[in-house]
């Protein structure tokens, strides 16, 4: 193998790696998977209550992955599903009060970690790692993968293994 591959190959490593400690440390704190604390930043960011469908395009995520991750985190007590108070057709999922304390003690994720530093890269340096990255995974012809945009590792809607 040449240097240079070597180096990329290196360099997948590590980006797997974190992706995976890092969902295994925001379970071992907190249970939760970094879809699932995406989430609940988003009902934070919306007052509290988003509807489902809300949730789904924030989140990039089918309406039947939002209703899977909603219903785990319901069994917990973490959010609460309520009709609108306006439109008593529509659902609103809710942050509880345990839901309020869970993402308040839940650790940074990776995911966050990333989107800080993209957000500080000049236009032409985003522009020039999302390409790399569109071509990395053409090369290992996962472009066709169906995925969100979280940095999360197994399923969207599973607490990784501990």
């Amino acid at each position: 193998m040449s240097e240079r591959l070597d180096v990329a190959l290196i360099s997948l490593r590590q980006i797997l790696r974190a992706t995976e400690i890092s969902s295994r440390a925001l379970a071992k704190a907190c249970g939760l998977t970094p879809s699932q604390l995406i989430m609940l930043q988003v009902l934070e960011k919306e007052g509290g209550a988003a509807t489902p469908s809300l949730i789904a395009k924030e989140l990039s995520l089918s309406q039947a992955t939002v209703t899977s991750l909603i219903d785990k985190l319901e069994h917990r007590q973490i959010v609460r599903r309520n009709k609108d108070e306006q439109d008593k057709r529509r659902v609103l999922v809710e942050l509880t009060d345990q839901g309020q304390a869970t993402l308040a003690n839940a650790p940074s994720i990776l995911q966050q970690r990333f989107e800080r530093g993209f957000e500080k890269l000049e236009n032409w340096e985003q522009s020039f790692l999302v390409a790399a990255l569109e071509r990395t995974a053409m090369l290992l012809e996962a472009e066709d993968i169906d995925a969100a945009p979280v940095l999360d590792v197994g399923g969207i809607n599973t607490v990784s293994d501990e």
